[in-house]
């Protein structure tokens, strides 16, 4: 028995119009959000356009200077690759999770740092205390991000103003100490940066996993919570861009000419960011894509080989700023032409609105919390006229008995 009362309360459909009931079977977040699968084809087109531009500037650097590509100076420009390519994934990581971590530019010069003075030690003992301290830096970082729910930059440009306090403990710059060659591996250590980025852009593609990642993005205030699991991820990620940011600063130092400069690293943070907005990274979190970061990391690792051969000479400021302009415009294609179709449901399955092929309409199911189920109110009853019961009718009459 349904009965249809005036006035009674409803579950609020979502903005979509989609019913929340179609809502459950395709998006993990059923109350929030948009319905239906990211369309991932734009980031395969910008990637092609990446691509395209990285196989002109290797043949623009191949017709300037051919032994650029050759023997110690390849090995070095892939590991230059490599410390470039960790820093964007650490930028990247963190921005999927709508939790930019400004810290890794200035974690990775500290890092180079720590490098160059204990590198005599060997690189466990040298490169271990300055993974550990990352990691627990990562994890102070995390903790009042998520627990504070505070935006993520603005946590880690308070933490990365506490590492430029350590790194301006140094004035000059510092020798490395260490004979450790990552030249030597350059090919192992640019096909391993490549399998992780790859990897990463195929299972950021998976919708459960995409949305999961970034469930830390708002989807109305900012200041509200977005729940326990958000939190765990939004941490993990912080913790793992701030230790990559570390391997970063210390293939950097390895690489180098033999001197690491103790600056702020705030350069490196544009960069880093830059790079990863290049690579088609939404800068609001979640969207990204697939082998944008190994792409956008080679061309500007191949522009920065090809500038000095043609005599130019950009800062990394001056990279930096420009990747993260124009990834700025590529985060605007991704948002605008990247989320699902309008009214997209991703072929739920059938649910019955109570309407059927024939036209009748079949009553609502009622909630189990108003069992029993009510009962129409009875009419009050009318009071009875004593003169006018039907008795005074059909009963004998007195006198009629007497008078037989």
């Amino acid at each position: 028995m349904g009965y249809e009362e005036a006035g009674r309360d409803r579950t609020a459909e979502p903005p979509s119009g989609v019913p929340a009931a179609v809502l459950e079977n395709v998006f993990d977040d059923p109350t929030h959000g948009e319905p239906g699968r990211d369309r991932v084809g734009v980031h395969l087109g910008w990637e092609f356009v990446l691509l395209a531009g990285l196989a002109t500037l290797g043949w623009l650097l191949w017709q300037e200077n051919p032994a650029a590509l050759r023997a110690d100076n390849l090995r070095t420009l892939l590991v230059d690759a490599v410390g470039l390519g960790l820093l964007a994934l650490a930028a990247g990581l963190s921005l999927r999770t709508n939790a930019p971590n400004l810290a890794v530019g200035p974690v990775a010069v500290a890092t180079a740092l720590h490098y160059a003075e204990q590198g005599d030690r060997g690189l466990p003992a040298s490169v271990g205390p300055a993974v550990a301290v990352a990691a627990l830096g990562g994890l102070a970082l995390a903790l009042v991000v998520v627990v504070l729910h505070v935006p993520g930059w603005a946590a880690s440009l308070a933490g990365a103003a506490g590492v430029v306090v350590f790194i301006e403990r140094r004035s000059t710059t510092v020798l490395v100490q260490s004979d450790y060659d990552p030249g030597r591996n350059a090919g192992y250590l640019f096909a391993g940066f490549a399998a992780v980025a790859v990897l990463g852009g195929l299972f950021g593609a998976i919708r459960a996993i995409r949305r999961l990642v970034g469930r830390y993005r708002p989807i109305a205030d900012p200041a509200q919570r977005r729940g326990a699991v958000a939190a765990v991820v939004t941490a993990l990620a912080l913790v793992g861009s701030t230790v990559l940011a570390a391997l970063a600063g210390v293939l950097l130092a390895a690489n180098g000419p033999g001197a690491v400069v103790p600056t702020s690293g705030l350069d490196l943070t544009v960069l880093a960011i830059g790079v990863a907005l290049l690579a088609g990274t939404s800068v609001y979190g979640r969207r990204g894509g697939v082998f944008g970061t190994f792409l956008a990391v080679s061309l500007v690792t191949v522009f920065q080989a090809y500038a000095p051969e043609r005599g130019w000479t950009f800062s990394t400021w001056a990279v930096g700023g420009t990747a993260l302009g124009v990834g700025l415009l590529v985060t605007r294609l991704v948002e605008t032409f990247g989320r699902p179709r309008p009214g997209s449901t991703d072929k739920p399955e059938p649910v019955s609105d109570g309407t059927i092929s024939t036209g009748w309409t079949m009553p609502q199911a009622q909630s189990v919390d108003n069992w029993p189920p009510t009962l129409p109110t009875p009419a009050a009853p009318q009071p009875v006229d004593p003169w006018r019961d039907p008795r005074w009718e059909d009963s004998p009459r007195r006198w009629d008995t007497d008078e037989r």
